[in-house]
């Protein structure tokens, strides 16, 4: 553990200005409120933020950033609080370390949300402030080289597959590789140990048996290049064993079919050079076609730059090698910390671009579920480059599609699409975009998400986009629906309802807004003696009980027919009370009762039309519904209990139609009336295992 005086003279020896008596006041303070703590080594807990903070010198960052590492803990493991932090370090560092800290008011949630909370303050304050973010990598670096003392197996293997889906990923995305590759491959010897201890094991036996083979290619390729007039460092390595077993799992090969587990650095003076080097190992050695990768001239989204190639060496060995310049090598490794100058402007546009993005997400997902998900896809996918007409470049994930890139030029292109041209030629939405493609996103003001675009879209920003575009159209149309019902709750309140009543009554629910209760009223989230109680307090109180209130009386009466005339509900149409109703009478066959706007009614051109209407008591029909439900466990038993919550009998139930993701259902449902049969279909589309739901 670094002391006092050590920590002090590593930040005045690359900032010589920085405010000694504070930085020795923030260790001072770490210390003591952690006091007696320990770590699950033994260690004593202040140790961990010391060593953070050391981390954090290895990459020269501010005072405010090492301060921050030293007090990132003691706001979420101590008495101590923001408050505290502002009092004694100022605003800036109190703002760096609450951005930091994880929410402790949310210890009672499941796994899953509590981790969603925790990503999305974190990502909300990154979007602020990247020093957040680093210092964030850092604290997760040294808990991962500490993970080992963790007795409980279950929590090392959430800490590792936490690392490795959201921040080995993140350290990617800002360039820090040397972060991402250590947290790797800690996580790895967690997640899989037997895989781990494999490879681990063949690659000791190769370094054994190489005699020094590395070493020897790479001094090869130094002296093909000095032949060229070009002065050059070349380093070898092997490639870490979750790049290995990454590799193998994707190419469904064994250990012994990785041909190309050594890789090469070159680092040469300048970028001229490099383009030089490659044209001499390509001249030297055969080059795999495919495998050259240009990142100088199109850079990656966080930054990084370098020449990839991979060359055939003796006896048919595959080797890759990397060109960069010094200045390019000490960016890629460390990213935004290598040349970290602290100014609110200076952020790279890759960097703003993502960030943003990720924001996007975080406001558009609807739940720790999906946000976890759309974080997931956002961050840690292979890239292709695509253009739009006008040459602007834009990275994607591999298998985008022209809906995806309209996304990621704006949410607005995005909801606006209606069609794609790929280099020139009109081609289907979902079509997967190549490398170099050039897009030109066809759009309509009128136009909005639709959802069958889940099916394949690919980014998390599109993906939230459409859902939360969705739910909004879907949340409109329960509003309207409730308003018509709520017309009729407020017709049989004794009083007159005004604005005024109806903005107490969201008040007595304690909503925010009159949309809220209507759309509580049309997805069936309160009954209608909660609504006229809301209304009017104690309206109520000499109404029948419950039950009654629920009694379903079948007796059913027509107006218009002859006394004692035979009658029957169409089936083509299924009428219910409330329906505009008309009969078509044949001669033997009695009176068909259809809805006024039945298509069949077409075919009724001989037949007596008569006018009818519904009795007054009139209750009891079989209304016919389609449902689009989501193809997962428990969907089909989540629209039985909203039937059945509101005490509607299913006369028959058909699958009528599969396509992933979704199973379309219609169904004979008894009901009382058409405001029955409307609250059930609103409360399908307020389903989440509901995708579309309509009466047929």
């Amino acid at each position: 553990m670094l002391r006092q005086y050590e920590l002090v003279e590593r930040v005045l020896s690359y900032d010589p200005n920085a405010d000694e008596a504070l930085l020795n006041r923030a260790y001072v303070y770490t210390v003591q409120k952690h006091g007696t703590q320990k770590r699950a080594s033994g260690d004593p807990y202040f140790s961990h933020p010391v060593e953070v903070a050391g981390l954090m010198t290895d990459l020269q960052l501010d005072q405010e950033t090492i301060i921050t590492a030293l007090l990132h803990d003691t706001v979420e493991d101590t008495l101590a609080t923001i408050e505290d932090i502002e009092k004694h370090f100022g605003k800036e560092v109190a703002r760096l370390v609450d951005g930091v800290t994880k929410l402790s008011k949310i210890e009672a949630m499941p796994e899953d949300e509590r981790a969603a909370e925790n990503l999305r303050k974190f990502l909300l304050a990154m979007s602020e402030d990247i020093r957040v973010l680093l210092v964030k990598l850092a604290d997760r670096m040294h808990n991962m080289r500490t993970l080992h003392f963790i007795k409980k197996p279950e929590k090392r293997l959430r800490i590792a597959r936490e690392t490795m889906d959201i921040y080995a990923p993140l350290a990617e995305r800002v360039g820090m590789y040397e972060y991402m590759r250590e947290m790797q491959q800690l996580a790895f010897e967690q997640l899989e140990p037997d895989a781990y201890k494999t490879i681990t094991g063949r690659l000791e036996q190769i370094r054994m048996q190489d005699g020094g083979q590395v070493d020897a290619i790479a001094l090869a390729i130094k002296q093909a290049l000095a032949e060229a007039g070009l002065q050059v460092e070349v380093t070898g390595r092997e490639k870490h064993p979750y790049s290995i077993w990454k590799k193998m799992a994707e190419r469904h090969v064994s250990f012994e079919q990785v041909t190309d587990i050594m890789a090469f650095r070159v680092i040469t003076e300048n970028e001229a050079d490099c383009y030089a080097a490659m044209g001499v190992l390509h001249t030297v050695w055969q080059f795999i076609p495919g495998k050259f990768k240009d990142y100088i001239s199109t850079p990656k989204n966080n930054g990084y730059r370098s020449l990839h190639t991979s060359l055939i060496y003796e006896n048919s060995m595959r080797v890759e090698v990397q060109i960069r310049t010094r200045h390019m090598h000490q960016k890629n490794e460390f990213g935004l910390a290598a040349h970290w100058a602290y100014k609110q402007g200076d952020r790279p546009d890759g960097q703003v671009g993502w960030l943003r993005d990720l924001i996007e997400i975080v406001d558009a997902s609807h739940d720790a579920e999906e946000l976890l998900e759309h974080t997931r896809l956002a961050i840690y996918q292979d890239r292709i480059f695509a253009f739009t007409p006008k040459g602007a470049l834009h990275q994607l994930p591999v298998g985008s599609t022209p809906v995806d890139f309209a996304f990621a030029v704006h949410t607005d292109l995005g909801a606006q699409t209606v069609g794609a041209k790929i280099n020139g030629r009109h081609m289907p939405l979902r079509t997967p975009l190549n490398n170099g493609d050039v897009v030109e996103i066809i759009k309509s003001k009128k136009a909005a998400p639709q959802l069958s675009w889940l099916s394949f879209v690919v980014t998390g920003k599109a993906r939230a986009a459409i859902r939360r575009s969705v739910r909004l159209k879907e949340r409109e149309e329960v509003i309207e629906i409730g308003t018509k019902l709520f017309e009729d709750i407020a017709a049989r309140v004794p009083a007159k309802i005004g604005k005024k009543a109806i903005t107490d009554a969201v008040k007595r629910l304690e909503m925010s807004e009159p949309d809220d209760l209507m759309y509580a009223v049309g997805a069936a989230k309160l009954e209608d003696r909660e609504v006229m109680e809301a209304l009017v307090p104690g309206c109520t109180a000499d109404m029948e009980d419950r039950e009654d209130w629920s009694r379903q009386d079948k007796a059913i009466s027509i107006r218009g027919l002859t006394p004692g005339a035979g009658y029957h509900l169409s089936e083509c149409c299924h009428p219910v009370p409330g329906d505009r109703i008309v009969g078509l009478r044949s001669p033997g066959k009695g009176v068909e009762v259809h809805t006024i706007d039945c298509l069949q009614l077409a075919t009724g051109v001989d037949a007596d039309w008569l006018d009818l209407s519904w009795g007054k008591a009139s209750k009891g029909a079989v209304g016919h519904l389609r449902a689009t439900l989501y193809d997962r466990p428990g969907a089909l038993a989540e629209m039985a209990g909203i039937f059945g919550q509101n005490m509607a009998n299913i006369r028959a139930l058909t699958l009528s139609q599969t396509e992933h993701p979704f199973g379309v259902y219609e169904v004979d449902l008894e009901v009382q009336d058409l405001a029955h049969l409307t609250r059930i279909v609103s409360a399908l589309r307020a389903s989440d295992a509901v995708a579309q739901a309509e009466r047929i």
